[in-house]
């Protein structure tokens, strides 16, 4: 499925309705456009959360048929200048997709905010990946991937404590593991210098351990960039599959129209390194930023991430499991610094975020 990003100044707010179970967890929502608005109008949320008190443990959404007792909210997100058109939520293409759950300031977005950015993917995407259990986000993200239909894929960031984020995931789950895709132990942190390869390797194994007694059956890995794990092939050897981050982009000789190409690329010299060398891999991160300094050949541009991110997608049309990209919506919690080309905080594929 193509992502088509359209520009568009917004004339009308759309409502969305939230509707949450009887522990007030969002489980599904609905999108009604207004009838007539005022053209000059600022972007608007309404939000009416019911309590539904029938919920099934299915991770279908819940419909609005069962809705009991409703009360009425409003909630206005910051306004943006444009609006991006979502991606269709008729049907999965297989993709994975990263997110954070952080306004623009860096805090905590609530579970109604979450919601309304998972409105704008949906269920267009079959995975959702997140870093940490800060910001209430194994619960938060859970109800809304489970509302469309996706899987989460949950990360524990800080390995010094992998004991309380094992049991906050449990608690959140509630013994339905059924929505959880896989969970990750840290991100990023050999390529870093913040931790050894041991040291991860040991905190992925008392993971695993913790999680197989709490009656989780799933895959327990670490994400780390390529470059560290092709120096460190003992992260995937000891991972349930090899999960890697890589991005085109920070390769000066890879332009937007050969990012799929460098993926691919990338993969064989991985597999060279590798104890199983038909161990499954995924690629845990991958995009393209919008904004930015050029590096080389790589040109941060609208125009270049639509066709790099297209490039990916064909590369992967026949295991789009073995894809997540970063990232749906803009990040302008993050710093933008040289080192990164100053485009840390533009790799939104669907440009700002719904919720502000």
């Amino acid at each position: 499925m193509q992502v088509e990003t359209v520009y568009a100044q917004a004339s009308a707010a759309p409502q969305v309705i939230i509707y949450v179970d009887q522990n007030g967890n969002p489980v599904s929502t609905t999108t009604e456009m207004p009838v007539q608005a005022a053209a000059t109008a600022a972007p608007a949320v309404a939000v009416a959360v019911s309590v539904n008190n029938d919920v099934s443990a299915a991770s279908a959404a819940i419909p609005a048929a069962v809705v009991s007792e409703s009360v009425a909210a409003v909630a206005q997100p910051a306004t943006t200048s444009a609006a991006v058109s979502p991606v269709s939520t008729s049907a999965s293409n297989g993709f994975g997709l990263s997110y954070n759950p952080y306004n623009k300031d860096g805090t905590c977005k609530t579970a109604a905010q979450v919601l309304v950015d998972f409105d704008g993917f949906g269920g267009a995407f079959a995975t959702v990946r997140t870093y940490g259990i800060d910001c209430n986000t194994v619960p938060n993200v859970l109800a809304a991937a489970k509302a469309h239909g996706m899987k989460l894929f949950q990360g524990i960031f800080d390995i010094n404590a992998i004991e309380s984020s094992v049991q906050t995931i449990v608690s959140a789950v509630g013994g339905d593991w059924s929505s959880i895709h896989t969970i990750s132990v840290g991100n990023e942190l050999v390529n870093g210098g913040q931790a050894t390869a041991a040291t991860v390797v040991a905190a992925v194994n008392t993971a695993r351990s913790l999680l197989r007694a709490a009656g989780y059956t799933g895959p327990v890995v670490t994400c780390d960039t390529l470059i560290a794990t092709i120096s460190n092939p003992s992260l995937c050897d000891n991972s349930d599959y090899c999960a890697v981050n890589s991005h085109p982009f920070f390769d000066p000789n890879t332009a937007a129209s050969q990012a799929g190409d460098f993926l691919v690329a990338q993969l064989g010299r991985l597999k060279n390194v590798l104890a199983n060398s038909a161990q499954s891999i995924v690629i845990t991160e991958t995009g393209w930023p919008s904004q930015g300094d050029a590096n080389g050949a790589a040109v941060p541009s609208l125009a270049n991430q639509v066709t790099a991110i297209a490039a990916i997608k064909s590369a992967f049309t026949s295991n789009p499991a073995g894809l997540v990209l970063f990232n749906p919506y803009h990040m302008h919690w993050k710093t933008s610094n040289a080192n990164q080309f100053n485009a840390e905080p533009w790799w939104g594929f669907l440009g700002e975020c719904p919720s502000g």
